[in-house]
């Protein structure tokens, strides 16, 4: 199982040195995959969660490949209904080429109302909207061997039955958010139910958790995976193994945008992870 990091693109400690520092130390730890999350007008609904300066995922991945050599770049989500998706396809194809084959493409509906009106797209529509850019995708790809696209793994976001379903339809995994442990246990049951049902495959599962070390164990029914003692965060990794995750994102962010003008204690955490990590395959 592979474990990676989302890096916080957003905030008021956050500049091209501090991501520079994040690449490098996610890189240096052994993880196998960066990632970074996905605003482009940053409305007052966005703002409250993640402040500018929010730097462009494209635009960001494109820089920390030139700083990184092994790491997986990747996108935990792009909001499909904001860019054409030929332009998303041409996109994704060249920052696959250009860091040499390292991209994931991860995709969601998206939630900031505000956000959608300042770029003219259509709220009610965004799940549609969602589903005609993966078809579309995968047709250029397929179809125009310009793009060069190789073969871009692509995680779907979402945790409703719709988006589930748009997993099982268009996406290699399916990408949940920051959940607890018992909701992935039913919820990776249900997937396989939908991709019955629609006579396909099922995805692989590939959550995003949240990255929180506590120096005591909290209560199992008032945590999220993640989230606690790290002896209860090093189980809970292997439990979503055992639920079959191919790859899990470590999220450190905890919600206080002043975090990033302080990443040392998320790179301990991960540092910590990473430790006993390598003590598993000595």
């Amino acid at each position: 199982m592979e474990i990676g990091v989302n890096v916080p693109n957003f905030g008021p400690g956050t500049n091209p040195a501090r991501l520079r520092e994040w690449a490098r130390v996610v890189e240096g730890l052994g993880y196998d995959l960066l990632m970074v999350s996905d605003h482009v007008a940053i409305t007052p609904d966005v703002a409250e969660k993640y402040p500018a300066p929010f730097f462009e995922p494209f635009t960001t991945l494109s820089w920390l490949a030139g700083v990184t050599e092994r790491v997986r770049l990747g996108t935990t989500v792009l909001i499909a209904p904001y860019r054409h998706p030929l332009l998303v396809a041409r996109m994704a194809a060249n920052l696959d080429q250009l860091s040499g084959g390292r991209l994931v493409l991860g995709v969601g509906v998206g939630w900031a109302r505000q956000e959608f009106e300042a770029l003219g797209a259509d709220f009610t529509k965004r799940g549609s909207q969602t589903d005609h850019l993966l078809a579309e995708l995968r047709r250029a790809w397929a179809d125009q061997k310009d793009y060069g696209a190789g073969n871009i793994p692509i995680w779907i976001g979402g945790h409703s039955t719709a988006g589930m379903r748009r997993a099982v339809r268009f996406g290699d995994a399916w990408h949940p958010l920051r959940e607890r442990l018992d909701w992935m246990r039913t919820a990776t049951d249900r997937l396989r139910a939908i991709a019955a049902a629609e006579d396909r495959p099922a995805p692989d599962f590939a959550p995003r958790i949240l990255l929180r070390l506590t120096p005591e164990p909290l209560r199992d029914d008032e945590r999220a995976a993640g989230e606690g003692s790290l002896e209860q965060v090093l189980a809970d990794l292997d439990a979503l193994r055992e639920l079959g995750a191919r790859s899990v994102v470590l999220d450190p962010f905890q919600g206080d945008p002043a975090e990033t003008e302080r990443p040392e204690v998320a790179w301990q955490a991960l540092a910590t992870i990473a430790a006993h990590r390598r003590q598993e395959t000595m």
